[in-house]
């Protein structure tokens, strides 16, 4: 039986589509046994250094670039005994299921329409203690201080929608783009005498093309956010928050938030 090597297992990853599990790889590879494939899973490290030692190579570097922050969970509904799976709620499925969660960071140069994976973190609460956004401020730090990635903005989905992350990249003056759930709380009110849910804002012409100045409950008094409302079909429609004050249109905000 021949050993297994990273290359072939990253093949392997790459070619097949619906099923990774080590016994597929094995029934697909005659040279390579069960055994052969479990113990090089047991002793391979495919850390998230080496993914950005292997691609930073390749990035196109530019100031007008984004980062963008998102989460999948690995379905494995049928595992009892793999360590990290847990219990979790899946975007894909709609629903809690059990599997390993991923938090990733993608650079986006949108001048070459190219974007490149530089790092990502395991999700296991249990272990390490870290949220989700936890791993996000630390994948920023090092896209910024480690990496010294140039970029302009930030894309993220509506769990990072948090002021725990949200003010901290104002204060790297960069700019940030991300959904609000449809339940959030704002005031749109000059003197914010009043919270509402987003979806039940009322929007006026202007509003709807330019967008609209809200302060999100339990941010610091006086900060404001723009918020554009993004009908993207009979079914969906999108509250889309930035703090970037020269935003001004939702067919710009649409095409900057369709690079994520």
């Amino acid at each position: 039986m021949s050993t297994v090597t990273r290359l072939d297992y990253c093949q392997f990853l790459l070619v097949s589509q619906t099923n990774y599990t080590l016994t597929y790889f094995a029934d697909q590879r005659p040279g390579f046994s069960q055994d052969a494939v479990k113990r090089y899973l047991e002793e391979e490290k495919l850390t998230a250094r080496m993914v950005w030692e292997n691609v930073k190579g390749q990035v196109v570097r530019t100031g007008q670039g984004y980062l963008a922050f998102d989460d999948t969970v690995l379905d494995h509904n049928t595992a009892f005994k793999i360590e990290l799976v847990r219990r979790q709620y899946s975007g894909t499925t709609h629903g809690v299921i059990k599997g390993i969660g991923v938090v990733t960071c993608v650079y986006i140069n949108p001048e070459t329409n190219q974007f490149w994976i530089i790092d990502y973190r395991i999700y296991d609460p249990q272990r390490d203690g870290k949220s989700k956004l936890d791993h996000v401020r630390e994948m920023l730090d090092h896209a910024l201080h480690d990496k010294q990635l140039p970029f302009r903005g930030v894309l993220m989905d509506t769990w990072y929608a948090e002021r725990k992350l949200m003010l901290p990249i104002e204060r790297l003056n960069k700019v940030y783009y991300c959904p609000l759930k449809d339940n959030r709380q704002v005031d749109a009110s000059a003197d914010q005498s009043g919270y509402q849910r987003v979806d039940s804002l009322s929007w006026t012409e202007t509003e709807a093309q330019h967008g609209k100045w809200v302060h999100v409950k339990d941010f610091p008094a006086g900060h404001q956010v723009k918020l554009f409302r993004l009908v993207l079909s009979t079914q969906r429609t999108d509250f889309i928050a930035t703090n970037d004050v020269a935003q001004d249109s939702t067919q710009d905000t649409q095409e900057v938030c369709a690079l994520r």
